[in-house]
């Protein structure tokens, strides 16, 4: 009875370790990318240019396989950048051409081009949102704008502007939400109109935000500290708000960090936060891969780093102070 006990305990165990299980990047003799296992075992078979730096025996990051180029004889979908795949080697979806490469993650998110339409996945590969329009925006703040009928113009050898068409603005379901007609103050912007705040939280939540809250003044001068035009109180108010919760293979809050406008602060990682998922543990992201950083070491090193810009720079008007 204790053995069979013992197996029926283990194989939950077993199961986890599998599935994160470290997959590598391998180069065959012409240079195409591929992915294997530590045994050997192929898993997508190399056939990707790669155009990013990529050493053969690289890990992959994350919860997918992201190839960052172009497929060998497949010409690549119009807007799209690289492929995405699961790690049992099936194909998920391409990802949106952002920047001269593949999409970056916003708020769990990123946009993904299937049969020239636009649509979100999230960090597992899922497609949350269908690829439906012409065009659709990151999200910012629990919104993002789209438009259908609307199509690329060239403005300059490396920029691109979206012109015609009707635009609309969706929530994280990819519902069309309306603009309120009677504004209360507590309202995200869009483009000129505004909708109703997306963000609502039980009492653990407000707990975890609470933390961020209390030190939202030391937070913001350490964000403003090297911004040259002298800011009101009022212009450096900082927002935080829970943009992801706890799901496979992501066992933490993520928090985001927003101006006094509402908008994201423009930086991929920096001022962007995650909390374990029983409230207790903070960190801060350190960089792109999401490296986690103890939040009072992530804390300890903006303060180093904003005592040390003022004095190089004693005529900042926006001073820090480490009360």
């Amino acid at each position: 009875m204790k053995k069979l006990l013992l197996t029926i305990l283990l194989t939950p165990m077993i199961s986890f370790a599998q599935q994160k299980e470290v997959l590598y990047y391998f180069k065959n003799k012409d240079s195409l990318v591929g992915v294997k296992d530590k045994a050997g075992k192929i898993i997508v078979p190399a056939q990707f240019k790669i155009f990013g730096y990529l050493k053969d025996g690289d890990p992959v990051e994350g919860e997918t396989i992201l190839f960052d180029g172009s497929k060998e004889g497949e010409k690549s979908e119009k807007n799209a950048w690289g492929y995405v795949y699961d790690k049992n080697g099936k194909f998920l979806y391409q990802p949106f051409l952002y920047d001269n490469g593949a999409d970056y993650f916003s708020e769990g998110v990123r946009r993904l081009v299937k049969n020239g339409k636009v649509g979100f996945a999230d960090r597992n590969g899922k497609t949350v949102i269908e690829a439906e329009h012409d065009f659709a925006s990151p999200f910012n703040y629990g919104y993002a704008a789209f438009c259908d009928g609307c199509d690329w113009e060239k403005t300059n050898d490396e920029h691109r502007s979206i012109v015609g068409g009707k635009w609309g603005v969706m929530n994280v379901k990819g519902q069309t939400v309306q603009p309120v007609a009677k504004q209360s103050g507590d309202e995200v912007e869009v483009d000129g109109k505004f909708y109703p705040n997306p963000f609502q939280y039980n009492e653990k939540e407000k707990h975890i935000l609470q933390f961020f809250e209390k030190q939202e003044k030391k937070l913001s001068d350490l964000y403003y500290v090297n911004f040259y035009n002298k800011l009101s109180e009022n212009e450096k108010k900082l927002f935080f708000e829970i943009v992801e919760r706890p799901k496979e293979n992501f066992p933490y809050y993520q928090l985001n960090t927003y101006n006094y406008r509402k908008k994201d602060l423009d930086m991929l990682y920096r001022f962007k936060f995650l909390v374990s998922e029983d409230g207790k543990t903070f960190y801060a992201i350190e960089d792109f891969n999401e490296k986690k950083v103890p939040f009072e070491t992530w804390l300890k090193e903006e303060i180093k780093n904003a005592e040390d810009y003022q004095k190089e720079h004693q005529d900042n008007p926006n001073k820090f102070r480490n009360k």
